[in-house]
């Protein structure tokens, strides 16, 4: 079954589309964080993110950047914010948010992790 995403893609949903290309398509969020927060998507449809070839994945990041500059200037933010959650519509995609300040950005932060535990995560990780 498709995914909501590429029924978008289809023509099937409308939505405010935002930007086009060959291989990606960008929208904005019907449930947004702030107003201008905006979805970039391969058109063809990947569950995970770093399942996308690399040519996709390259055209995929090349896309979000082209869209966070215009929404950057177009609506006057200081940043625009980058989430990659993947959980949500099982097709990969990127949630561009405009933002002001950090609590426009839904980011709830960690407790601080000791340094002996880090360390052993990243020996881990290297390794």
């Amino acid at each position: 079954m498709p995914s909501i995403f590429s029924r978008i893609v289809a023509g099937e949903i409308p939505c405010h589309k935002v930007w086009e290309d060959n291989a990606t398509l960008a929208f904005l969020d019907v449930r947004p964080v702030v107003v201008g927060h905006t979805l970039v998507i391969p058109k063809r449809e990947v569950d995970y993110l770093f399942d996308l070839g690399e040519d996709e994945y390259a055209s995929l990041w090349r896309a979000a950047h082209v869209v966070a500059r215009r929404l950057k200037q177009r609506l006057g933010c200081e940043r625009v914010c980058v989430a990659v959650l993947g959980f949500e519509v099982p097709h990969a995609h990127i949630h561009l948010i405009p933002a002001q300040r950090m609590s426009d950005f839904p980011w709830p932060g960690g407790r601080p992790a000791k340094d002996e535990v880090l360390a052993a995560l990243a020996a881990k990780l290297r390794d």
